[in-house]
């Protein structure tokens, strides 16, 4: 099959797909186009050709543009630039549209579900939220975000997803060339940031170990949320959001259903965002079991709920402790897996012990539904589903999904 790299065609653009791409097909083959949207027709380039059924490429000419389209905001946010947002060039209520279908594509494609699905928005807009972030440094100096699919990086002076206080104060100097910085806005306005330094001497992969050097700030940074402040590692799992932990963490707290004396489990806990939430609900005389494989994570998570004596937290992957652990069964368990999903080992773990309720905080919606589809081989239902654009201008969506025994 001769390889289609770099070659231009006209196509028709189809329905959204997960990935932040429309699907197109040419010649019997599927195109999975960036920087389109359903229903235009564009000329495509081709920039990534393995051979097979599909390749990729990116609209470089918009023919019938959509009355969604918009002018992107940012002037990297173009085929060839910046591969960190995937809508800027919808407006926000077909950003959300697209978000909806792809959520309701997987479930329907994976666990079988019809379900109609809203994307919610947050408050803020679609700009200047992000308060954390990874960029990198290309070979002059400059900070960047990496190309789609690609390790070239794309210099930028700011971001306008970014909230002020992190690309903006990094940009303006110069750094160790083929270095990483990770920058943090904390609920109290104060910037932290380290560098990552390649130490080649060292290897993990095949690739240099980063070491980090602290350049701005403190090593822990401060949180509010579900009506506490946290203080946690400064590049620590915490949502990117401003909104998005309070958010989940009510949704959380009214589907959980634990009550007094009951026993819940927060599983992939974090710091304890929601099994403080559960902690309350079960008051003093209930347990939470708190699971997290990130043992500083744990260790902040033990910090910050120590005024909770009801929680008991274990630093360990997920499956290995509820293998290990004598642990009590749960009337609840709230999950919130990384984005390669819980996966049928954890299922099962979960089904075994019978909780009425199990909610299931989702950051991929690919992952979500082959887990509820697993859950419902062991008897649970998906009943309600809430959907939130915590992630505005890029792909990606977070769920909460509440699954309950029939």
């Amino acid at each position: 099959m001769t390889d289609w790299t770099g070659k231009r065609f006209e196509v028709e653009v189809g329905a959204v797909a997960h990935g932040g791409h429309c699907v197109a097909r040419a010649e019997g083959r599927v195109v999975f186009v960036r920087h389109a949207l359903p229903g235009e027709r564009v000329v495509v380039e081709i920039t990534e050709d393995k051979g097979g059924s599909f390749c990729r490429g990116d609209a470089v000419e918009v023919l019938t543009p959509s009355p969604e389209r918009v002018v992107p905001p940012c002037p990297v946010a173009v085929p060839g630039g910046c591969g960190g947002c995937d809508w800027q060039h919808a407006s926000g209520p077909e950003q959300r549209r697209l978000k909806a279908a792809v959520v309701a594509e997987q479930l329907r494609r994976l666990a079988g579900l019809d379900w109609d699905v809203e994307v919610e928005e947050l408050a803020g807009g679609l700009t200047h939220w992000r308060t954390r972030t990874r960029l990198a440094v290309d070979r002059g100096g400059r900070v960047g975000f990496r190309a789609h699919r690609s390790h070239r990086v794309v210099p930028v002076l700011d971001c306008v997803i970014a909230a002020p206080g992190t690309v903006d104060v990094l940009a303006n100097r110069e750094w160790t060339p083929g270095a990483e910085l990770e920058v943090a806005v904390d609920a109290t306005g104060r910037t932290h940031a380290s560098e990552l330094l390649p130490d080649k001497g060292r290897l993990r992969s095949g690739k240099p170990v980063l070491a980090p050097h602290r350049v701005l700030g403190s090593a822990t940074v401060v949180e509010r949320a579900a009506r506490r402040e946290w203080r946690l590692s400064a590049h620590g799992f915490w949502q990117v959001h401003p909104d998005a932990a309070d958010v989940l963490a009510e949704v959380v707290g009214e589907w959980s259903g634990a009550g007094e004396g009951d026993a819940a489990w927060d599983l992939y806990a974090g710091v304890g965002l929601f099994a403080s939430v559960l902690a309350a609900q079960v008051g003093p005389q209930g347990t939470v079991v708190a699971v997290e494989s990130s043992r500083r994570a744990a260790e902040d998570g033990a910090d910050n709920l120590a005024d909770l004596p009801q929680t008991r937290i274990f630093a360990g992957k997920v499956e290995d402790v509820l293998a290990d652990a004598d642990l009590p069964a749960p009337r609840t368990v709230v999950l919130d897996p990384p984005r390669k999903g819980a996966g049928r080992e954890v299922v099962e773990a979960i089904a075994a012990r019978s909780p009425d309720r199990v909610v299931y905080v989702a950051c991929d919606p690919a992952a979500l539904a082959r887990d509820v589809a697993s859950f419902a081989e062991h008897g649970y239902g998906l009943t309600r589903l809430r959907a939130f654009d915590t992630f505005p201008m890029t792909h990606h969506v977070e769920c909460v999904a509440l699954l309950e025994r029939r």
